[in-house]
């Protein structure tokens, strides 16, 4: 199968730099898949499961906001957050779900309070489910 350039970056570094045969992400208007000769396109990130095969080998990461760019056949994915599956503290992750739905419950939540949980919940329950496919 035919490769391109891909390059992962997040503001802690980069993640990924080198030849993939295709990417799949979540962008906000649904999941987005990527291979060589993909046409030139910009696209906002949600959250969700990136797919990245190398060598014919799969391998998933957790990856939350951002966008990604497709430039004369090289893509870049610059995310907000991305981890790896094999990176991922499912303990962690589990902490931060309970954490949420705690203040979910809480009757005397504030507004911000449920928004701010809400997106930690979608958060962790994405990290949760990325960090099963090790």
């Amino acid at each position: 199968m035919t490769s391109f350039q891909l390059k992962i970056v997040t503001p802690d570094g980069l993640c990924f730099d080198g030849q993939a045969e295709e990417l799949i992400v979540r962008t906000t208007t649904g999941d987005m898949g990527f291979m060589a000769g993909h046409t030139n396109c910009v696209a906002p990130l949600g959250m969700g499961r990136a797919t990245v095969v190398v060598n014919g080998q799969k391998r998933y990461g957790a990856c939350i906001g951002g966008m990604v760019t497709v430039l004369d056949g090289a893509v870049s994915l610059v995310a907000t957050t991305f981890e790896w599956a094999e990176d991922i503290d499912l303990p962690r992750a589990e902490r931060s779900y309970e954490r949420a739905q705690k203040v979910l419950n809480d009757k005397s939540a504030t507004d911000t309070d449920i928004r701010l949980a809400q997106a930690r919940l979608r958060r962790a329950l994405v990290r949760k489910g990325v960090g099963t496919m090790k």
